[in-house]
């Protein structure tokens, strides 16, 4: 799947190699440079613990930089997001660094390539600029301005700067080389005029550069070493490396490409997951069925399974998509570990122990985990009135199923032994309630003749209980290729992602759940109790993940 050897993954190797040849002074310094234009997702997670670990590794540093130099599409509520992300996932940027705060030197640069004649503005339309630039197999043609005076682009840069001109008049353009077989080098844009305020600047500027032009000098600014980023940019090193080489700047950073993520029954561009949420095919950036951070977060992912998933997968040249099976094999291992059991019933059926004495309710003792004795035991109630699973009762059951039924005997989890003695009825014919009886000498579930019972489900007491909704989140696409053969990827939505029970009956502990506290529902999956739309009066819980991969069948098929 990667390129993760012995002796640790490439990217790993390069930074020992150069660290054992002393270059850059021995330092290593990474950085994770979002784009504050929409919420980070699992995609991101993978840059942002390859940067911070390879920094931790080697005693270095890694920067949070906000790369905010398009001032249209950026907002604060996305800053406040992928702050609040990085630190959740469980690493310290310290001060956050931002694009932004080198405007001034970004235009002193720009100026300097003037001067040397290594930019100039043109006032080719886009659409112009797009006919000159060429294709991938011919080369482009010089554009009429690209032989303006080094004065008279001085003069039109500055012109710009000043908000003489509207947006698309001029751009300032780096001269490099319109027949290079690299369409990032046929003489780039760098700067454009903009007029729109910036969060951070407001009004002070019009003009904003590019993002290569922005990202390269920024980095070296803050004396990145590694810049670790997507395969996507390989085509653009060239173009960092002119940039670096063509201004007078002391620290020349090495950009390094690694495979992007890519997970089968989901989609990661930006583009589309916001056009789930436009088209509100979604609840919005923070649903539980989307792979944005905010909304895994919400479902009760942890950072631990998150950054344990990223490890996994390691790190390679080479793009490939991963199996969605093993990001949520990563996050059952976590949870089955450090998730505290409780009971709850999320289809009620009644039960009624017609043997059990009227008015009485007893404490039993359950424990948190079963691999945990240090994790102790809970007190849960019980009483002649209880709830269980409706899939936990057949009227008709064929021989292999160990759970309730007409005259069938089972154990009640840290419970009773009680048998099914009567079903009742509505009109319709549906069974809504089990008049059962219970052995009075089996508390715990162990029968004292040794009698041996299958069969043990899990339940509530009906009179001391919360009502709850919960929310049965599956895989957002049906499909693990969303736009196999060329389809529209909305077309392939799975109709079943969601489910909503209103009526569940939960463990009366649960009142006291903590947002993002994910808990093991005893038979059913794992649960967290919601960040967003949950209130006492009406707790929702949403389910994480099952207890097995549901989907492996499916696939086998």
């Amino acid at each position: 799947m990667d390129t993760q050897t012995a002796k640790g993954h490439f990217i790993e190797n390069i930074i020992k190699e150069d660290l054992a040849e002393n270059k850059n002074n021995g330092r290593v310094a990474t950085r994770f440079p979002p784009e504050p234009n929409g919420f980070l997702h699992i995609g991101h997670a993978k840059s942002i613990c390859l940067n911070f670990k390879m920094a931790r590794q080697f005693n270095g540093k890694c920067n949070l930089r906000f790369d905010d130099s398009n001032p249209a599409k950026e907002k604060q509520i996305y800053i406040d997001s992928i702050k609040s992300t990085v630190s959740w996932l469980g690493f310290d940027y310290n001060t956050p660094f931002y694009a932004s705060n080198y405007f001034d030197a970004l235009h002193d640069y720009a100026v300097e390539l003037i001067k040397a004649g290594k930019a100039y503005v043109c006032s080719l339309s886009a659409d112009e600029m797009r006919e000159y630039r060429g294709t991938l197999t011919d080369p482009g043609q010089n554009s009429p301005y690209r032989d303006r005076s080094v004065e008279e682009n001085l003069d039109l840069f500055g012109r710009m700067k000043a908000g003489e001109f509207d947006e698309g008049e001029h751009t300032l353009r780096a001269k490099i080389d319109m027949g290079s077989p690299n369409i990032n080098m046929r003489d780039p844009v760098i700067y454009r005029v903009k007029k729109a305020p910036h969060p951070r600047t407001g009004d002070k500027w019009c003009i904003y550069p590019m993002y290569d032009f922005t990202h390269c000098i920024s980095d070296a600014l803050e004396g990145i070493t590694h810049s670790l980023c997507s395969l996507e940019f390989e085509d653009h090193r060239p173009l960092y490396d002119w940039i670096l080489d063509n201004i007078t700047i002391p620290c020349h950073p090495q950009q390094i490409e690694f495979a992007r993520m890519n997970i089968n029954y989901t989609v990661l561009s930006k583009r589309k997951l916001q056009r789930l949420v436009s088209e509100k095919l979604v609840s919005g950036w923070d649903d539980p069925r989307l792979p944005t951070l905010e909304g895994m977060r919400r479902r009760g992912y942890t950072p631990a399974a998150i950054r344990n998933f990223c490890d996994v997968i390691g790190v390679s040249k080479k793009e490939s998509r991963i199996d969605m099976g093993l990001l949520e094999s990563c996050l059952r291992d976590d949870l089955n570990e450090n998730a505290p059991r409780v009971m709850g019933v999320i289809r009620p059926l009644k039960v009624t122990l017609e043997n059990y004495p009227d008015g009485r309710s007893e404490t039993l003792e359950a424990m948190n985990h079963p691999k945990k004795p240090e994790a102790g035991k809970r007190d849960v109630s019980f009483s002649k009135h209880l709830y269980v699973e409706q899939d936990d009762f057949m009227e008709d059951p064929p021989k292999k199923f160990f759970r309730l039924g007409p005259g069938r005997e089972v154990r009640l989890r840290a419970a009773y032994l009680v048998t099914c003695k009567e079903v009742i009825k509505n009109e319709a014919g549906e069974v809504v309630e089990l008049i059962c009886t219970y052995d009075p000498e089996t508390r715990g579930g162990n029968a004292p003749d040794g009698r041996k019972v299958k069969g043990t489900i899990h339940w509530v007491n009906a009179q001391d209980c919360i009502d709850a909704q919960v929310r049965l989140y599956d895989r957002l696409f049906k499909d693990e290729n969303p736009e196999k053969d060329g389809r529209d990827f909305v077309e392939n939505l799975n109709p079943d992602s969601l489910e909503i029970l209103e009526h569940a009956k939960l463990e009366k502990g649960l009142e006291k759940a903590e947002p993002e506290a994910v808990y093991q529902f005893e038979r059913l999956g794992y649960f967290c109790l919601d960040s967003k739309e949950s209130t006492p009066e009406k707790p929702v819980f949403n389910r994480t993940v099952t207890l097995r991969d549901t989907w492996a069948k499916v696939a086998k098929k």
